[in-house]
């Protein structure tokens, strides 16, 4: 399964359909953000693409009611702290922000295969025992700004900058 992984818009609801189009070219079929959407309108950039969508709350996404009423109408899976994404063969991908270490610790904890975040605004991908950790980037204070693209069958992760 090829699922594309986003964080950090902050809003950026232009930028985001930017790199919506790029996960959508190199055929992503499913898309994750990890938090800190900044808009109920970066919702409805992720549901304009009629891929399965998923998102999480992060630590400037103030109204947090106003972000779940909306991702139902679109249609996009949203969790406030954190989502469980099935990618198959019983296995699934965790995301959250990552501001939270707790929550990180807790999500490490081994029952996923992979555990997404963002926050930092920096690239990682990172393999800790049978987890591997990744976070895209940022779409919104960051140079350059990159999203991430993970094959769950070759278990890979592509960075794509974003212009």
């Amino acid at each position: 399964m090829l699922i594309g992984i986003v964080s950090d818009t902050h809003g950026k609801a232009e930028r985001l359909r930017r790199a919506m189009s790029l996960l959508v070219a190199r055929s992503a079929q499913a898309v994750v953000h990890c938090g800190d959407l900044g808009s109920v309108e970066c919702l409805e950039a992720l549901a304009e693409f009629s891929l399965p969508c998923y998102a999480v709350g992060g630590n400037t996404d103030c109204s947090l009611e106003d972000l779940e009423q909306r991702a139902r109408l679109c249609g996009v899976q949203f969790g406030r702290d954190f989502i469980c994404v099935p990618i198959g063969q019983g296995r699934t991908l965790a995301a959250t922000h990552g501001n939270n270490p707790a929550m990180l610790a807790s999500l490490a904890s081994g029952e996923h295969a992979y555990l997404c975040h963002g926050h930092t605004h920096l690239m990682r991908n990172e393999q800790i025992d049978q987890l591997r950790v990744i976070n895209p980037g940022a779409l919104h204070h960051a140079r350059p700004q990159t999203v991430a693209l993970l094959d769950t069958q070759a278990d890979t992760v592509e960075f794509i900058q974003v212009a």
